[in-house]
């Protein structure tokens, strides 16, 4: 045993003189002095020696021991003390400068249409991005052959293409699947908006992507005229745009509406002369509404004799375009730095 103890003292010795830098110190450190290290694992042994050998064990471990945290604080301070010095930091230069993070606009839209519909008695809904068949076609009326349900426009699930129904899964190419959902979980009357990004396979264009977000509203009520929901368009867009803006209303088919409309507003970006985004006619198309249909109602629970009330369903990308004089859709999914910093 005295054999070996010598032995893993001259190990130790030579193993402090190979040290030349922190990282080889920081190695002999763990090899002997660690969790698992040489002699830890000796000292861990000592309560199995004989009685005989334990006192001789023990005494010469902890002689290698205080040798090793000697030798090894005493290099460690040599090496420290060897390294080039640091250059002196000079208190009087100007701070780093920072940028700071902003909302992007598609979200400060967002946030300005919840405050005012919540200060109209408004609430907030949130539904799922992945939804299917029955809910997005089947509960709002769409026929079977409507082609809205093709690949051409609607992105299905691998694997459940050939299936209907609950069993048909696609990311949502609309939100007004979860008007259904909410009126069957809450009930009516009810009154509530639901914000929301949906995909639809389609070219994109400056007035038109593949994957984009929509801002619904629906008011369900057993006597609410169709001219209150004209006025709540009208109210809407004056608080977020800060003054009136000229609108219109022409027939449209929708099929979870009857009757439907499509509404128009005055372009923003070109003031009504014609542009790109408008397509040269001073109009752009922001959103489809008109009454609930009587076969969404009943999807809902809901007995369309004695409940009616009014939807529209805004295209927020439009809405943010026509607020900042914005040309082309595609810049909201740029991640071009150079276009969000325009919105802190």
């Amino acid at each position: 045993m005295l054999v070996r103890l010598q032995e893993l003292q001259a190990e130790a010795q030579a193993n402090l003189d190979s040290i030349n830098d922190l990282p080889s110190l920081h190695r002999v450190k763990n090899d002997w002095l660690g969790k698992n290290g040489k002699l830890t694992e000796l000292l861990k042994a000592i309560p199995t020696l004989s009685p005989e050998d334990r006192k001789t064990v023990g005494s010469g471990a902890n002689q290698i021991k205080a040798m090793l945290t000697e030798r090894l604080a005493q290099r460690e301070a040599e090496l420290l003390e060897a390294r080039p010095a640091l250059p002196a930091f000079d208190l009087t230069l100007p701070g780093i400068s920072y940028t700071g993070g902003g909302l992007h606009p598609t979200r400060q839209m967002r946030d300005d249409l919840n405050g005012a519909f919540a200060s109209m008695g408004f609430e907030i809904y949130e539904g799922r991005e992945l939804t299917t068949e029955q809910d997005a076609f089947d509960n709002l009326n769409f026929k079977d052959d409507h082609p809205a349900r093709e690949t051409m426009d609607t992105y299905w699930l691998a694997g459940t293409e050939d299936e209907r129904a609950e069993k048909r899964i696609c990311l949502r190419p609309h939100l007004t699947g979860a008007s259904v959902h909410y009126l069957r979980e809450h009930g009516a009357p009810a009154r509530f908006v639901y914000p929301g990004r949906v995909y639809r396979n389609e070219s994109t264009d400056p007035g038109h992507e593949r994957a984009f977000y929509q801002y619904e509203a629906l008011i369900v009520e057993q006597d609410f005229s169709f001219s209150s929901g004209r006025l709540l368009i009208n109210t809407i867009l004056e608080k977020v745009f800060g003054h009136p803006v000229q609108t219109r209303m022409r027939a449209g088919y929708f099929p979870f509406v009857e009757p439907g409309f499509e509404i128009d507003m005055r372009c923003q970006v070109c003031g009504g002369k014609g542009c790109g985004v408008c397509k040269q006619v001073g109009w752009i198309e922001i959103m489809p509404g008109g009454v609930p249909h009587p076969n969404v109602l009943k999807a809902a629970g809901l007995d369309p004799q004695l409940w009616s009330g009014f939807y529209i369903n805004i295209g927020l990308d439009r809405l943010v375009m026509m607020r900042y004089g914005i040309d082309d859709v595609r810049l909201f999914h740029s991640a071009d730095l150079r276009f969000l910093e325009q919105f802190k």
